[in-house]
């Protein structure tokens, strides 16, 4: 195993982060946020122009894209990134048309290897991220920006501007568009078991009648250590089957029915690639 020149002191921050999740686990909190975000703010009305109808906010994607694609490929360069493996191409390919995908949260860089993964399989078209609310409006620095112009769909805690982005949600699936949202809500950061999902992004792939693709990226530790004293984890990317609202049940159950099996395709994938049996250590007082 290579060795970095120096020890690299493991840190204070991600280790607190790391209790966090163990916590959180034993008490089945899996929705629940363990990172120290920043305050956050509301989505005003009108806020974010989620369909880039505008020409301002075009030009602002086109910047903010080519940035952030020079930016992360310079982490791939520098080995702060490893993308290892994609395996499943063929489970995208054959889906025609705008789509749900969905992808387990861990890592600020996943959604990076989501969109390595069919890059070139996207052409003209962008791949769409769901991003909570804060990201949007109140995170700052080089991933704000990135949260504001990168083809994001701020999920509001307004009813109005709500309304703004199921609408826009519905228009981008009919013109084709892939949208990536983490049915999981919060990030564990280098967790790798799927959590629990929550139904949101079944709802609302019923709603716009599309499929639901699901990733799942897995994580083995590199020889490299990043700079919190932690090994860079490589990253394999799978694409699943596709999962198609089933026409004959009611919204609700259809939506159900395709996050129950999203979870098990998941589940039964991470016992494959890791060779053990998904448990949770949540005590008798959790879930």
């Amino acid at each position: 195993m290579r060795k970095n020149k120096k020890t690299i002191e493991k840190s204070p921050d991600r280790l607190e982060i790391l209790k966090k999740i163990e916590l959180h686990e034993k008490n089945g909190w899996f929705d629940i946020d363990v990172e120290n975000d920043p305050p956050t703010r509301p989505l005003r009305a009108g806020e974010c122009d989620y369909t880039l109808k505008k020409f301002s906010s075009k030009v602002s994607s086109e910047i903010a894209n080519f940035c952030a694609k020079t930016f992360f490929d310079r982490l791939i360069r520098k080995g702060e990134l490893i993308i290892e493996e994609v395996r499943g191409i063929e489970n995208y390919r054959a889906v025609k048309g705008g789509a749900v995908i969905t992808s387990n949260h861990f890592n600020p860089y996943e959604q990076y290897a989501v969109f390595k993964a069919i890059e070139k399989d996207l052409g003209r078209k962008r791949l769409y991220k769901v991003i909570r609310e804060g990201n949007y409006t109140s995170f700052p620095g080089i991933y704000g920006y990135f949260f504001r112009h990168c083809n994001t769909l701020p999920l509001a805690s307004s009813h109005t501007v709500l309304r703004e982005f199921t609408s826009a949600f519905t228009e981008l699936i009919a013109r084709g568009e892939k949208i990536l949202i983490y049915p999981e809500q919060a990030m564990w950061w280098n967790y790798k078991k799927p959590r629990p999902l929550k139904s949101g992004a079944f709802q609302l792939a019923v709603k716009a009648n599309a499929p639901v693709i699901p990733f799942f990226i897995t994580m083995r530790d590199s020889d490299r250590i990043g700079a919190d004293g932690f090994p860079i984890q490589k990253y394999t990317v799978h694409i699943l089957p596709a999962i198609y609202p089933d026409p004959n049940k009611k919204p609700r159950d259809a939506a159900e029915d395709m996050k129950n099996r999203n979870y098990e395709a998941w589940k039964a994938l991470f016992e494959d690639v890791y060779g053990e049996k998904l448990t949770y250590n949540t005590s008798p007082e959790g879930i």
